[in-house]
C-alpha cells in the first residue's frame, strides 16, 4: 500500500485492478433450468425484526485483493500451480466466512496479465519473471472466477490503466512487454514507467485490452482504481510536453490532461456496452474529488492532492455522464480526521452520485496505525454511518491479506454482527431490470428433525444463478432478511441448504414460522418469492400446517 502525504493530509490509495453469467460469444445462453431444491431446516428463523437493523437485504461487501509486489496473491513469486490454487481457495474461504459477497481483484497491474494475453505478457508477479507462463500450464483468471462465482461471488476484474513498469530500476520487463515494443509511448516519472495519457495510440491500446477481457472471460465488472495521471512528486514536472503541444489544441495543460482521462473513459464504457452490455464498469477514485476551497461543489477537506486537479481525474463527470456504473472513494481515514473526515467524505459522495451506486473503500490496513485505528468500533462505526446513509450501496476492503491477522478482532465482528446474515447486491436498471420467474415449493415435509422440499425452477428467459432462502415468524417480514443464498450446481437436479449454522438464532419459544425462496439472475434481479411453507410446533415437533 502507498502513502503519499500532502499539505498534511494523508493520501492513502491502493495499487492498480461476471461469473457464471453464461456468456458466451456476446450471446446470453437461455434454458430453462429445473433445480430440485431439497432444505434441511433444523428449526425456523423467526424474529428476523432485530437482525434486519443492522443487516441490509441488499449491501455490495467485497475485498480488493492485490497482485502488485505480491500484496496479497500469490504470496510469493514462483509459487507452484498447485500453491498458488490453493492460496487462492483458502483467500476466497476466508472471505466468504466474513461475508463478502464480491471481489476485486488485480489482474493487470503494470501493463501485464494474470491471464493468456496476445496483447501484453504473463505477470513477473505470478512465476517471478514477466512473460513466463505458469507450469503446468493453466488459466489463473479462468480459474479464479470460476472459484469466486462457486460460491456466489462477485468478480471484478481489476486493471491499472497507465502503469506500466512498477520499477524501472528492478522490475522484469519482457522483451514482448508493450514498453520495448513502442517505447515512445512511455514516461518515465519518479522510478516508474507510465503510459502516456495523451498519446492516442494508448488510448485504443488498453481500449483492446479491455474489449479482450469483457469478451473472453465471464467477468461481472471491469475495475480501475485511482492511478490515471500519477500523484504528483514535488518538485518534478510530469514529462508529457511533447504530446500536449502536438494534441492540446488551444487547450490549457491542465483540461488537456483531464480531457485525456475523459477520453479513455468514455471510450471503455462505449467498449463494454457493445460488447458486453451487462459487464459493470466501476472506478475506485482517491477519496476527495476537490476540496470546497478550489471549488464551491468540493469537500470541507484539506486534502493535499486531489483528483481533479492532481490525478485530472473528473469522477463526477463520469458520474453525471453516465460513463461509469459504480464508484468507490477510498475513504482511509478515520472518523473525525482534521482534514479529510470520514463523516464528511460519506455525505458528499452520497450527494454526488448521480443515480449511480457508491461502495465506501475502507483503509483497514491502517488497523492498529494510530489511536483511533487501534479501537476495534472505527470500522463497525464506518459501516453503520455508511448503512444510514442514502445513496450508499455497500463497502470494499482495503486489502485481503489484512484480514488475515483478524486486524481489530474485525473479522469477528463482520462474522458475528454486520455480515452475519448475507446480502444480495443490488441490481443496476439501467443495465438490466428483468427478474426471473418466481420459484415453487412441492412435496415438503417434516422428516424428524428437520424440514425437506423440492423447489422447481422453471425460467426460459433469465439465467438463476442463485437461490435464496427467507425464513420468518412472521409472514409480514417474510423476503426482507436473507437467511442464505445458494448457488445452483452446473447440471445439478438437487441443491441442499443447510441452516444448521443458524440455529443458534431459535428463539426459544417460537411456536411457528414461515418459509419461502427466491430466484436471483445474473444481473441480481430478483423473483418474487415462491409460494409460502408455514410450519408451526406441535406436541413437542415441527409440522407442516
Amino acid at each position: 500500500m502507498e502513502q503519499i502525504l500532502g499539505t498534511n493530509c494523508l493520501v492513502a490509495h491502493c495499487f492498480p485492478t461476471k461469473t457464471a453469467m453464461l456468456w458466451q460469444g456476446n450471446i446470453f445462453v437461455k434454458k430453462v433450468v429445473m433445480v430440485r431444491l431439497a432444505c434441511l431446516l433444523w428449526a425456523c428463523i423467526c424474529t428476523l425484526q432485530v437482525v434486519a437493523q443492522h443487516s441490509p437485504k441488499y449491501e455490495f461487501r467485497a475485498v480488493w485483493i492485490a497482485t502488485v509486489e505480491n500484496i496479497d496473491w500469490p504470496a510469493k513469486k514462483g509459487l507452484s500451480v498447485e500453491e498458488q490454487k490453493a492460496s487462492f481457495i483458502r483467500l476466497l474461504n476466508m472471505h466468504q466466512k466474513n461475508g463478502m459477497n464480491a471481489i476485486v481483484m488485480q489482474v493487470r497491474p503494470t501493463g501485464d496479465a494474470f491471464y493468456p494475453s496476445a496483447l501484453e505478457p504473463w505477470s513477473e508477479y505470478l512465476n517471478g519473471k514477466q512473460g513466463l507462463p505458469p507450469t503446468p500450464y493453466y488459466d489463473p483468471l479462468e480459474f479464479m472466477i470460476a472459484e469466486t462465482h462457486k460460491r456466489g461471488m462477485e468478480f471484478h476484474a481489476w486493471l491499472n490503466p497507465y502503469r506500466a513498469v512498477f520499477n524501472v530500476n528492478k522490475s522484469s520487463v519482457a522483451p514482448t512487454h508493450i514498453s520495448r515494443l513502442h517505447p515512445e509511448w512511455f514516461l518515465t516519472y519518479g522510478d516508474k514507467k507510465y503510459f502516456d495519457p495523451g498519446e492516442p495510440k494508448v488510448l485504443q491500446h488498453v481500449n483492446r485490452v479491455v474489449k479482450d477481457l469483457v469478451s473472453r472471460y465471464t467477468i461481472d465488472a471491469i475495475h480501475m482504481d485511482d492511478y490515471f495521471y500519477p500523484y504528483r512528486i514535488p518538485g518534478k514536472e510530469f514529462p508529457d510536453n511533447k504530446n500536449y503541444l502536438l494534441y492540446g489544441k488551444g487547450m490549457n495543460k491542465d483540461d488537456w490532461r483531464r480531457s485525456n482521462c475523459d477520453s479513455i473513459i468514455k471510450l471503455l464504457h462505449e467498449t463494454i456496452l457493445n460488447t458486453a452490455p451487462t459487464v459493470k464498469f466501476g472506478i475506485s477514485p482517491f477519496g476527495v474529488w476537490r476540496n470546497k476551497s478550489q471549488d464551491p461543489m468540493g469537500s470541507e477537506t484539506k486534502a493535499g492532492q486531489t483528483n481533479y486537479d492532481d490525478l485530472y481525474a473528473d469522477i463526477l463527470l463520469w458520474l453525471k455522464k453516465g460513463w461509469i456504473d459504480y464508484v468507490v472513494p477510498q475513504l482511509y481515514w478515520e472518523t473525525n480526521h482534521k482534514l479529510c473526515d470520514y463523516n464528511v467524505l460519506l455525505p458528499w459522495w452520497a450527494e454526488n452520485s448521480f443515480g449511480k451506486h457508491v461502495y465506501v473503500g475502507h483503509g483497514i490496513y491502517r488497523a492498529g496505525t494510530n489511536d483511533v485505528w487501534k479501537k476495534p468500533t472505527e470500522i463497525p462505526q464506518q459501516i453503520a454511518a455508511l448503512r444510514s446513509t442514502k445513496n450508499i450501496q455497500g463497502s470494499v476492503y482495503f486489502s485481503s491479506k489484512t484480514f488475515e491477522k483478524n486486524p481489530v478482532g474485525w473479522n469477528d465482528t463482520l462474522q458475528n454482527n454486520y455480515y452475519k446474515y448475507p446480502a444480495l447486491i443490488e441490481p443496476m436498471w439501467w443495465i438490466d431490470s428483468i427478474a426471473p420467474q418466481a420459484p415453487r415449493l412441492q412435496q415438503f415435509a417434516v422428516q424428524g428433525a428437520g424440514f425437506v422440499a423440492q423447489a422447481i425452477v422453471t425460467d426460459t428467459v433469465e439465467t438463476v444463478n442463485k437461490i435464496v432462502l427467507y425464513v420468518s415468524s412472521n409472514i409480514s417480514t417474510l423476503g426482507l432478511q436473507p437467511i442464505q443464498i445458494t448457488v445452483p450446481a452446473a447440471g445439478s437436479e438437487k441443491i441442499a441448504i443447510s441452516l444448521a449454522s443458524i440455529v443458534e438464532h431459535l428463539p426459544s419459544n417460537a411456536t411457528k414460522c414461515f418459509i419461502a425462496i427466491s430466484n436471483v439472475d445474473t444481473e441480481n434481479n430478483e423473483s418474487a418469492l415462491s409460494n409460502v411453507v408455514q410450519l408451526a410446533w406441535v406436541n413437542g415437533k415441527w409440522e407442516v400446517k
